[in-house]
């Protein structure tokens, strides 16, 4: 699987779609018209988290013709393909991060905002054995932060 380099996204205005279409071919998909748009406005701007709602609505706000279908289904394609890593949050709620290193993250339960948590925050001791024919892909953590009262 390819996975794009962390935090070495270009802006906007300095990635051009030949760039985005390049990305999409190191990883295996062929890229059609609305997958290099949606790629853009993914990794024009830096690592972020995003759902299939709000890529969707950005999307229309840029005025990129694409159904929420299709955005489901190109989110799907781009994490199969290494380039997003899905983060579950609750039963149906699944951000899409374009920092596909291993890292975790905080969730604010009140706004829905999903922030990466420094490296070294976190130290992960005591994992199980995996059971036989099967090792550990990967340790997800996810800490709910709630206001102070």
């Amino acid at each position: 699987m390819h996975k794009p380099p962390s935090g070495t996204h270009k802006s906007p205005s300095e990635t051009t779609p030949g760039e985005v279409a390049k990305l999409l071919r190191g990883a295996g998909l062929r890229p059609t018209r609305q997958r290099v748009a949606l790629a853009h406005l993914l990794f024009a701007g830096g690592d972020r988290h995003v759902t299939a709602e709000t890529l969707h609505e950005e999307a229309l706000a840029r005025k990129v013709p694409v159904s929420l279908a299709t955005v489901y289904n190109t989110l799907h394609q781009f994490t199969q393909a290494g380039l997003l890593r899905e983060v579950a949050v609750e039963g149906a709620k699944t951000y899409f991060d374009t920092n596909t290193s291993n890292h975790y993250h905080f969730f604010c339960e009140h706004s829905g905002q999903l922030m990466d948590i420094s490296t070294g925050a976190i130290r992960i001791e005591g994992l199980p054995e995996a059971p036989d024919g099967m090792v550990i892909s990967r340790v997800d953590v996810l800490v709910r932060l709630v206001d102070k009262r």
